[in-house]
């Protein structure tokens, strides 16, 4: 944990939990999307976008450093991820509630085209890609799930 790159790629060290690291990765995603969802909604996109750049950054330098493509620590993928299935959705407790159920669903079950992304994209990329769809693909179906949008 003293190295910072190694810090953020664990989600702050909420990927340190021996139980569902993905799950407290994501959990670890709330503050930081209340933090944002004051923003203009422009401005929240284009901070999503960076978070998700830097991601592949971080966790392509943890796989690297620890040896192993997705450790089950690096939970910086879900921040990210988690962060793309709230674009465009009017902030919320019922946004974030179902927003959280959708991605984790999609995380953890990967149907089409998030296996392929899984199993097919190496690296930084790798990691952060079938996050990246997984919030994409949940954001849709917020869309309809919510009848509005902030844009």
């Amino acid at each position: 944990m003293r190295d910072p790159l190694l810090f953020l790629a664990f989600g702050f060290g909420s990927g340190l939990f021996k139980k569902a690291p993905g799950t407290m990765g994501t959990l670890a995603a709330i503050p930081i999307y209340w933090a944002l969802a004051a923003l203009d909604p422009w401005l929240y996109g284009f901070l999503v976008i960076l978070i998700n750049l830097a991601g592949i950054y971080f966790c392509d330098y943890a796989a690297k450093k620890l040896g192993e493509h997705d450790f089950g620590g690096i939970v910086w993928d879900e921040i990210g991820g988690f962060l793309i299935t709230l674009s465009f959705i009017p902030p919320s407790w019922a946004a974030v509630f179902v927003g959280f159920v959708l991605f984790r669903w999609f995380d953890i079950f990967k149907p089409w085209p998030i296996s392929w992304a899984d199993k097919k994209v190496d690296g930084g990329l790798g990691i952060m890609l079938d996050d990246i769809i997984a919030g994409g693909i949940s954001c849709l179906i917020m869309l309809f799930i919510f009848n509005e949008a902030v844009i």
